[in-house]
């Protein structure tokens, strides 16, 4: 096989990045590189610290929007933590599963049963395949016993599991006699309502504390894209370029994941056009892209009846002449819409629930406003982002992917004299 090293198809050095590393999602980086979470490092130590001396931890819930720090610094203190009990004399292991990828609870305790088992002189075999649920505790069991003091859990985008069984049988193994091993679970969720899913006699087992972490704001992006200069080779960030990835990404949404990911996707830019420079033009042109990924993802997890609501207010939008829209308004765009795809619709307050959910989760803002002693109060809700982004991402559904265009939805309502626009034409 001929060197690569020599070979002229393969460059010797990338001309745009040095540690592209430092730009992946799941990089967790040195401590002095982390930013702006020192309140939320110190609460988080608070609740699980106890295991570092040998004491019981505290479970805990983490909320937040995407991209404001909730897995970072769960790992982050996790890892410390376990360095903490160590020196200590205490064997302590850290595990980290994302429920999106491991949504059932077999496959979680599968990972949690392998992830164990790596470093340890455990000889049993754990099959992948094959074997039920109780097969997996009882090895997670088994581990636990020989050769751990205590474990931190960390179980990432928790709302995803089909079911929350593994909280209690986690937090009631000691209890049951499983293992002496004290476990601490963080449970990570951008859901603030996860919690009012969960089975009575689950939340009282697992008696967790909840800790809610706030968007990043335009100085503390600047900071975190600093930190990843040396990411690129010197030289190829230009003046202005870190200022407005951290300017667009705070306007948007304060998520530093998406402020990173504006980064790299604009340096994968400048690289592809042959330039040598990361100019502000590859930064908007990257915004661009990671937003329209960041609303995919956002809504990815979201109900049909969700997707339904944001469509029937995007093309309110497009169609009309407002950027803001009453939710009866919305409601019955949405009904219309739900008649024509032979969908049930849900009820209007239950579609304002789904709209609240969405402003959570900063897909929607939603702003109560007073109509006059006629009108009464109501509320008027607006997308954060372009419209056409989001009909993109709910025809990303399978089952919507041929959602009607705005001529049919205007023979079941009333017309609103706004602009005839086909919503087909942003597919």
């Amino acid at each position: 096989m001929a060197d690569q090293a020599g070979d002229p198809l393969f460059q010797s050095q990338d001309p745009i990045f040095d540690r592209k590393e430092l730009l992946h999602v799941g990089h967790v980086p040195d401590e002095d590189r982390i930013v702006g979470r020192d309140d939320e490092i110190e609460s988080v130590a608070a609740e699980i610290g106890a295991i570092t001396r040998g004491d019981p931890p505290n479970n805990v819930m983490i909320y937040g929007k995407t991209g404001t720090g909730k897995s970072l610094i769960s790992r982050h203190v996790a890892t410390r933590a376990q360095n903490a009990a160590r020196g200590n004399g205490i064997d302590c292991g850290v595990l980290y599963v994302d429920c999106s990828e491991a949504n059932t609870e077999t496959r979680t305790t599968r990972q949690l049963a392998l992830s164990l088992k790596d470093g340890t002189d455990y000889r049993e075999n754990i099959p992948v395949r094959g074997v039920g649920t109780m097969e997996y505790y009882q090895h997670i069991w088994a581990i636990l016993e020989d050769c751990f003091d205590a474990v931190v859990v960390i179980l990432d985008e928790i709302d995803k599991l089909d079911n929350s069984n593994i909280l209690m049988q986690l937090s009631r193994a000691r209890e049951a006699r499983k293992t002496d091993a004290y476990i601490g679970v963080i449970g990570i969720s951008n859901k603030v309502k996860y919690r009012e899913t969960l089975d009575e006699r689950i939340d009282s087992s697992f008696g967790h504390r909840e800790l809610f972490f706030h968007p990043y704001d335009a100085s503390q992006l600047r900071e975190i894209m600093r930190n990843r200069e040396d990411a690129f080779q010197p030289d190829v960030l230009a003046d202005g370029t870190i200022e407005l990835c951290a300017a667009l990404a705070a306007k948007k949404h304060g998520d530093a994941r998406k402020a990173i990911e504006i980064l790299k996707e604009a340096g994968e830019l400048a690289r592809r056009t042959g330039s040598e420079t990361v100019s502000e033009d590859h930064i908007k042109q990257a915004q661009e892209v990671a937003e329209i990924n960041r609303i995919e993802e956002l809504t990815s997890g979201a109900t049909v009846h969700a997707k339904l609501a944001l469509y029937a207010l995007a093309s309110h939008i497009i169609t009309g002449e407002r950027e803001t829209y009453k939710t009866r308004e919305i409601y019955q765009r949405y009904v219309g819409i739900c008649d024509l795809v032979a969908t049930d619709p849900i009820t209007e307050n239950g579609l304002y629930r789904q709209l609240k959910e969405q402003a959570f989760l900063g897909v929607i803002e939603s702003e109560k406003t007073g109509g006059g002693r006629s009108q009464g109060s109501y509320l008027l809700h607006r997308l954060v982002t372009d419209p056409k982004h989001i009909v993109k991402a709910v025809r990303r559904d399978a089952s919507l992917e041929e959602l009607p265009t705005y001529d049919r939805l205007a023979e079941t309502e009333p017309a609103t004299g706004g602009r005839d626009t086909d919503l087909s034409s942003f597919d």
